[in-house]
């Protein structure tokens, strides 16, 4: 099963970097907000509807998402170290090429997210959900050695959501 998520993530990738060609679309509140080093003033994200946000290269270390609606939300190449992303919403996310090294994920729900590339490195995991999330399998032999806890709002432990062995 896990072999099947990582062609299908690897594919997910490869359609993301690649891209496809793109319908317009009027601007909405649905619409991608873009978020790059200019516009990224702020460290403390906490409790904010970030759905479908874009952080693009952006050095955030030490900032504050606890709490934040992060749903579809994307980031590529981000300095997030030791950044809180207590109890955020990830689902179907993107973190590509990211560092979360020292972050707090405890709590989050990270399910179905795309985190090719991305460091995890004494990460707080207690209580994540990664149930069908994209890692490299290097991160996710890392983050089993130290996985523990359920998540309180999917009932998932992250030793199953991680598929540990």
């Amino acid at each position: 099963m896990r072999v099947w998520r990582v062609f299908f993530g690897f594919l997910l990738a490869v359609v993301l970097l690649v891209g496809l060609p793109q319908t317009a679309h009027a601007a909405s509140s649905g619409a991608i907000r873009a978020i790059d080093d200019v516009k990224a003033t702020t460290k403390d994200y906490s409790g904010q509807n970030l759905i479908r946000a874009e952080f693009s290269n952006v050095r955030l270390s030490g900032s504050n998402f606890s709490g934040a609606d992060l749903r579809g939300a994307v980031f590529s190449g981000s300095d997030l170290t030791k950044s809180n992303w207590k109890g955020v919403d990830f689902g179907d996310g993107i973190a590509y090429i990211t560092d979360l090294s020292g972050a707090d994920l405890s709590d989050a729900v990270l399910t179905s997210a795309m985190m090719i590339g991305s460091v995890f490195k004494d990460a707080n995991i207690t209580g994540a959900d990664f149930s069908f999330a994209v890692l490299d399998r290097s991160q996710v032999v890392e983050l089993c050695k130290r996985a523990s806890g359920t998540n309180p709002k999917t009932g998932i432990s992250t030793r199953e959501s991680l598929e540990c062995p």
